[in-house]
This record gives structure tokens, C-alpha cells and sequence, in this order.
């Protein structure tokens, strides 16, 4: 979720997202300092789709297609062995992404109102955002200290559903994968 600030969040946006608690020793206290996601309430994760449906639109039957579309979709294995750029930002590369991907599209071809980053982004790169807005250099310490805690690997098994309610992200529902 590439947001500037937790100012930027607004009450009743969701978003989709894959949580990888594997990731959350060797990234918090990275994520806390310098991701405004981590300091509203959302653990390290993959994003699938965010900015998703209003909260005011999620009712039995999205939350019933969502159920269907992810279902179809098989549980899947991550691994994360090295960090990535993107412009101010740090994030820890999954591999493969293939289903990442996947999943994104998914989810965008079923909701089109509801395109990845708002349309902001041409291209989709799943990624685990330790840190943004930051220069070279705090990018480069990060990376260094990250360097010596990689690989690891986890499985994704299902997609959350959260909601800022203005405050916080709050998880609202969980999604499972097939298997």
C-alpha cells in the first residue's frame, strides 16, 4: 500500500491484501519507523488490490463473488531472498509472483471500477513494503541490515479483506485460496 501518509487513508477504503507473518520479526521495527501502513494498523503483507470497493459497498454478494474469484485460485508457496526499488522505496522481492499477479488480476477484471493503486501504475509489482520516502542512504542501511535475516519463505493459504475506519486498518474478513 504506497501511501505517503496515514493522512491519505481515508475511512472506508478496503484493500485486499496476503499477510506474511514470516516477514514480521525481520521487518516491524523497520516498517513501524518508516511505513505509514505499519503505523495504521497493517501487518507486513503483499498488497492484491488496494484502493478496493468502498466499505459502504461491501455486502453478502461481493463478499460471495470475492469468496468464488479467490477459491479458484490455489494456496501457494513465497519466498523472499533479496529487497527491491522502487522511487523512495524499499520492499522485500516474492518469488514467484506469478500468483501474486494473478490474484491482482483477478480481482481488477472482476471489480474494473477498482483498478491496482487506482490506475496509478501501468504495471503491477507485488511487493512487501519495509520503508518509503526515504533517501538512498536509509535505503541502503535498511538493506544492509536486511541482508543478513533473508531468505525466508511463507504460504499463502488465503487474501484478507481490510478497512480503515478512519483511524486503523481492521481486519474484516479472510478469503481462502483452493487447495
Amino acid at each position: 500500500m504506497a501511501d505517503d501518509s496515514t493522512s491519505v487513508f481515508q475511512a472506508g477504503q478496503t484493500a485486499l491484501i496476503v499477510q506474511i507473518p514470516e516477514a514480521e520479526p525481520e521487518v516491524r521495527g523497520w516498517r513501524e519507523r518508516f511505513d505509514p501502513s505499519a503505523r495504521a494498523g497493517v501487518p507486513a503483507h503483499v498488497t492484491v488490490l488496494f484502493p478496493f470497493l468502498d466499505e459502504s459497498r461491501m455486502d453478502a454478494l461481493v463478499y460471495s463473488a470475492l469468496a468464488e474469484v479467490l477459491c479458484s485460485h490455489q494456496a501457494f508457496d513465497l519466498r523472499f531472498e533479496r529487497c527491491g526499488r522502487l522511487p523512495g522505496v524499499l520492499y522485500l522481492v516474492p518469488e514467484p509472483d506469478t500468483q501474486l499477479r494473478r490474484l491482482t488480476e483477478a480481482i481488477a477484471d472482476r471489480w474494473p471500477e477498482a483498478p491496482p493503486y487506482g490506475g496509478r501504475f501501468v504495471e503491477i509489482v507485488p511487493h512487501l513494503t519495509i520503508t518509503q520516502g526515504q533517501e538512498d542512504s536509509v535505503l541502503e542501511e535498511i538493506e544492509a541490515d536486511l541482508a543478513g535475516r533473508l531468505p525466508f519463505t511463507s504460504h499463502v493459504a488465503s487474501v484478507e479483506l481490510i478497512v480503515h475506519d478512519g483511524v486503523k486498518w481492521q481486519q474484516r474478513a479472510s478469503f481462502a485460496l483452493g487447495i
